[in-house]
């Protein structure tokens, strides 16, 4: 095995290390250009925090020098690989994937408790899953915590630095340009849009009696439609190619485990990285060239899209050029992705649980023949919709995690994190606890939303598919009407089941979606 560089270098100089633990003073004399910084920030400054941390009570797993805690995340993830192998295919009734895509969190919880501490590499982490923390937590300011660096810089072929991976100014530039896009009034706007797009999926599965779909490539081909035309006044047979694209890109980025890579010392293959790069600039060029035919054809007085508000944006930041076209590019590759994938997943969790429970597809359809039209107005009464949506989005929330980190020093309650530590909170987990949700946790159950979300649960604030706090998702409203929309349509149209060849796979790949496909046998419902 080869010595990692930092080892020889540290093997070929003479170091002295002093502690001074009361003071919080390290003093570190190493003799060799570079060692004493590659010391301080591979070993110095993330034990530093890992003490502060401690004396608050803080515990964790043990760290190895230079790996943290890499390795044992690594084994813990090879053996519960080895124990989803050997399960029955009845098991996915019970919904809790957590042990099996992210068991280091789930035994590190049972050993430590909703609160801890681990590292990797040279990157302190502080796991937060206690409920009174998590409110706190939605009510920092964004100048405190923002996106985790190391993590967005990995997702940066992907984001660039648009909305989704910037912080600080920049960010709040970005969300003065996108939000008022999806408020509510004008997400009423895209209804129309969105009932066009729905209606074309079941008129492409209406000659049909009775037949199997891979239903999650079918709703992002809807999805992005949608998208497509709201946001950039284009189908999405013009922006095939970018959505395309996108998910190759998304995949190959997920392969590298950008989540828990070892930070000192993780680099790609050279291989992937150079694909990487060639799907990068692909994707940019495709969209500048889609930016570039919209501003030849837009005309004054038009409705202005969100595409044109971020060129106006672009325009009114005083920058070069070059930082211009990055902007707008960044931007419309996080609307792209964020606007129509998760969304996508959403609906094909959807209907796999309502082909896995036939009685809630029957009581949608007996609530479509009360409401009639579907339009911006019909669309609240929708309770029974909603209600199943809500639970989808408790059991299979798109977004794993909330993830932040400390910009500076912050208080959370009572725990003070130094500045540098990445937070995070596991979703999933929270939408599961026994102690809040009542004993059926892990159970599809919609009815427990019949009065709305504050008496669904003990403590709503624990209750966040979209995130939390001034970084809580934009397109929340968007993705919630079009989400309604879909599976009204389609259920009132089809009577949905489940195809022998499904296999309940939940896989991470910068969102939790169905690994092999929602394979689903669907018929034409007969009024």
């Amino acid at each position: 095995m080869n010595i990692p560089l930092l080892l020889l270098l540290l093997l070929a100089t003479t170091i002295v290390v002093s502690f001074c633990v009361k003071s919080e003073v390290i003093l570190v004399c190493v003799c060799g250009v570079g060692s004493s910084y590659l010391l301080r920030a591979v070993w110095a400054n993330p034990w530093r925090i890992r003490w502060k941390l401690q004396a608050q009570g803080i515990n964790g797993p043990k760290p190895s020098l230079l790996y943290g805690n890499l390795w044992e995340m690594k084994k813990i993830q090879a053996s519960a690989a080895l124990k989803n192998t050997a399960k029955h295919d009845d098991d996915f009734v019970a919904h809790d994937y957590t042990a099996t895509l992210f068991p280091y969190f789930e035994e590190w919880r049972k050993q430590y408790g909703p609160i801890y501490t681990y590292s990797t590499g040279n990157k302190q982490h502080l796991y937060i899953n206690d409920p009174e923390l998590v409110k706190e937590m939605n009510q920092c300011i964004s100048s405190e915590l923002g996106k985790p660096s190391y993590i967005t810089k990995r997702l940066a072929p992907m984001l660039g630095n648009g909305i989704l991976r910037s912080n600080g100014h920049l960010w709040a530039q970005q969300r003065k340009i996108v939000a008022p896009e999806f408020f509510m009034d004008k997400v009423k706007g895209m209804v129309g849009l969105m009932l066009e797009s729905a209606e074309s999926l079941t008129t492409k599965w209406a000659n049909i009696d009775v037949v199997e779909v891979r239903a999650e490539e079918d709703l992002r081909s809807v999805s992005a439609d949608v998208i497509s035309k709201a946001c950039f006044g284009s189908s999405y047979l013009k922006g095939k190619q970018i959505f395309s694209k996108l998910r190759t890109l998304q995949k190959a980025i997920s392969n590298q485990s950008f989540l828990f890579g070892s930070h000192a010392f993780g680099l790609a293959s050279t291989v992937q990285k150079s694909k990487i790069e060639v799907l990068e600039k692909e994707i940019d060029t495709l969209i500048w060239e889609a930016v570039e035919e919209r501003e030849r054809d837009w005309h004054e007085g038009e409705n202005k899209d969100l595409l044109q508000l971020i060129l106006e944006g672009a325009a009114n930041n005083d920058v070069d050029k070059d930082s211009s076209r990055r902007f707008i590019v960044d931007n419309c590759k996080n609307i792209y992705f964020a606007g129509h994938e998760s969304t996508a997943v959403a609906a094909s969790w959807c209907l796999m649980l309502l082909a896995l429970h036939p009685p809630w597809q029957a009581r949608i359809r007996a609530e479509m023949a009360e409401v009639g039209a579907l339009n911006a107005d019909s669309l609240p009464k929708l309770k029974t919709v909603t209600m199943v949506i809500q639970e989808v989005l408790r059991l299979y929330p798109p977004a794993a995690f909330v993830s932040r980190e400390a910009l500076h020093d912050a208080r959370i309650g009572h725990i003070l994190v130094p500045r540098g530590v990445c937070l995070w909170t596991l979703i999933p987990t929270l939408h599961r606890d026994a102690d809040i949700w009542g004993p059926d946790a892990n159970d599809f159950n919609p009815d427990r939303f019949a009065n709305g979300i504050s008496k669904a649960c003990k403590l709503p604030q624990v209750y966040i598919p979209f995130g939390l706090g001034p970084r809580l998702c934009l397109g929340r409203n968007f993705a919630l009407t079009q989400l309604k929309i879909l599976v009204a349509v389609i259920v009132s149209n089809f009577t949905l089941a489940l195809s022998p060849n499904y296999r309940h796979s939940p896989a991470y790949t910068m969102i939790v979606e169905p690994g092999q496909g929602v394979h689903l046998l669907i018929q034409r419902y007969a009024t």
